[in-house]
């Protein structure tokens, strides 16, 4: 009876192995009592598989209706219009430096609120998806002040609050509007712990995770200065630009934000709200002086 049972048990494990659950068996004092198994709770699998396709993420992720403010989201209203070209040399001179480190996720930060990151970084990703074939996800990073989600023209949430706090996956926060290969994930609704939420680990397997079907993934953070967030998610990231606002931003206060990050980090500054000559061209987007790859912040 014993070898029986013995085939009965091995049967029982097969089987349970071939559906991925781990079975234990008891052992009691009557050698002839039937086993019974013990089924093991399954881990959660990963939601992103190790090889994901482009072709996965278009399947998964729903196309959206973006309603962009065209005041600000210059690409929506023509490729030649004032100020495109500004963002074009910006992400000409991220190419070069491409050619010398590693480039992909690049933070875009300021040091205090209302200098023109977010207005920055959208169109920095929307000039980069205007090259044949680039795809670029675009994170609204800063969960105290969510702005991109306005002007894109689109939802705040689910976002990447709902990711950090474990309650999505990757694809229910990914949004695709009507501009090709541009990708974005919104903020998410607020929360009452986003520095603890940043640093729980999961911004890293989120990029982790998305890394491989995009060129470039550019981070919106909150101000360097006035929260820790910025410093926490530069970590994660392989490069770092500062917004700077002219005839605005207090020199100390660039100073100090400069120095929240690593001299190998910071790619450069982008000057914003140059008015001149040439103001109707200009007036979003100034000069980006980055010479050897930095640039320093004027005194």
């Amino acid at each position: 009876m014993s070898r029986i049972h013995e085939a009965l048990k091995r049967a029982e494990q097969d089987r349970a192995t071939a559906q991925g659950v781990q079975v234990e068996s008891t052992h009691s004092a009557d050698a002839s009592a039937t086993p019974t198994p013990v089924p093991v709770a399954i881990s959660a699998v990963p939601s992103l598989a190790t090889h994901l396709t482009y072709e996965t993420l278009l399947a998964r992720c729903i196309p959206s209706d973006w309603s962009p403010d065209r005041k600000t989201m210059l690409f929506y209203n023509s490729e030649q219009g004032p100020g495109t070209e500004q963002f074009r040399t910006l992400r000409s001179r991220l190419h070069q430096m491409r050619e010398k480190q590693p480039l992909k996720k690049v933070l875009v930060t300021s040091s205090l609120p209302k200098e023109g990151k977010s207005f920055v970084a959208a169109n920095l990703a929307q000039a980069i998806v205007r090259q044949q074939g680039r795809r670029v996800l675009l994170i609204d990073a800063d969960l105290r002040a969510a702005r991109l989600h306005l002007a894109l023209g689109t939802a705040l949430t689910p976002g990447l609050s709902e990711y950090l706090l474990g309650e999505v996956d990757e694809f229910g926060i990914m949004q695709r509007g009507a501009m090709e290969n541009l990708f974005f994930v919104p903020a998410g609704r607020s929360t009452s712990n986003p520095a603890e939420l940043v640093a729980n680990g999961r911004l890293k397997v989120l990029l982790g995770r998305v890394e491989s079907l995009f060129d470039w993934i550019v981070i919106d953070s909150p101000p360097a200065v006035l929260v820790s967030d910025a410093g926490l998610m530069a970590n994660h990231c392989d490069g770092v630009l500062m917004v700077v606002r002219a005839s605005a931003t207090p020199s100390d206060v660039a100073r100090k934000a400069r120095a929240e990050f690593d001299d190998k980090l910071l790619l450069g500054v982008v000057l914003n709200g140059v008015k001149g000559k040439s103001s109707a061209y200009s007036q979003y987007y100034g000069a980006y002086d980055g010479r050897d790859g930095k640039a320093e912040v004027p005194r």
